[in-house]
């Protein structure tokens, strides 16, 4: 797979990610959360946050991708945040689902060193 089409998947499915939680926050976020947790007023506003961002960040690489300088440095920013989710789930680890907490490290992590890869490989293009 080339590093833009790498880019690009990456970037919808952060998109489709982020619509999912702006439409059904509580929903979405009970497998990752909990459903107590999810279900609390202050996390489906704080979900809906991480949704824009999502969605946000999926549109600003899809955006980028064919400039040489913004797109790799676009991607590098999104596994950062990747990077961070893991961080910041692995610290409220023992207030969250133990599946959650798999699932969010496993599947984070993956797109963060997937994310910065491909921003190294189209820093790198010929």
């Amino acid at each position: 797979m080339s590093p833009r089409r790498g880019a690009m998947l990456l970037a919808a499915g952060r998109s489709v990610l982020g619509v999912a939680v702006l439409a059904a926050p509580a929903e979405v976020t009970s497998r990752w959360l909990g459903q107590d947790n999810a279900r609390l007023p202050v996390v489906g506003d704080l979900a809906r946050s991480l949704g824009a961002r999502d969605v946000a960040l999926g549109v600003a690489t899809l955006q980028t991708l064919g400039d040489p300088v913004a797109g790799p440095r676009v991607q590098a920013l999104c596994a950062v945040v990747d990077a961070v989710d893991v961080l910041a789930t692995v610290l409220a680890r023992d207030h969250l689902p133990r599946k959650g907490v798999l699932g969010t490290v496993v599947i984070a992590t993956a797109a963060a060193g997937a994310g910065f890869y491909f921003s190294h490989r189209l820093a790198h293009e010929a």
